[in-house]
Formats: structure tokens, sequence, C-alpha cells
């Protein structure tokens, strides 16, 4: 009767085990969505910002090239931004462990 029991908590051990490791899988798919999100909310924030820019300067207005000039380089800067705050995490996280 030890052993059935003991079988009994292995298998229920097993099924929780599997259960975290179903909810740790959703976890990654849905931190890969929310890092999604936000480069497309980034984006989306960036372009308005330019585009904000250019309805008060009016001195582009209808010059679309010039517009996606500065959108294009607006990405840049804020990617470059966020790669800087990324490394400086980095170089943080490397200096706290050692």
């Amino acid at each position: 009767q030890n052993e059935k029991e003991l079988q009994d908590v292995v298998k229920q051990q097993e099924e929780k085990m599997l259960q975290l490791i179903d909810k740790s899988g959703e976890v990654v798919v849905l931190k890969a969505e929310v890092s999604e999100l936000k480069r497309l909310l980034q984006r989306a924030e960036t372009e308005a910002k330019v585009l904000w820019e250019e309805m008060r300067a009016k001195e582009h207005q209808g010059d679309t090239a010039y517009i996606q000039e500065r959108v294009m380089l607006r990405r840049e800067v804020d990617k470059l931004r966020l790669l800087l705050v990324e490394k400086e995490d980095e170089n943080t996280r490397l200096t706290d462990k050692y």
C-alpha cells in the first residue's frame, strides 16, 4: 500500500511539473508578445512625434520625403537610445554580479 501511495504522489508531482512547464512556455510566448507590442508602440509614438512636429512647423508641409526621412532618423535615435540603456543595464548587472 505504501508503494501505491508513493506512485500516486510521484504521478501528482509529474502532473504538477508538466503544468508548470506549460505555464512557463506560455510566459515565454507572452513576454515575446509584450516585447513586440512595445516595439510597435515605440514606432507609432516616434511617427506621431515627427508628424506632430511637422504639423506645428508647417515649413515642410507636404514634403513626404522630408517627413519620411525625419521619421527614419527619429527611429534610429530611439533605437540607439534603447541599445544604450540595455548596455548600461547589462554593465550594471555584471558589476553587481562580480
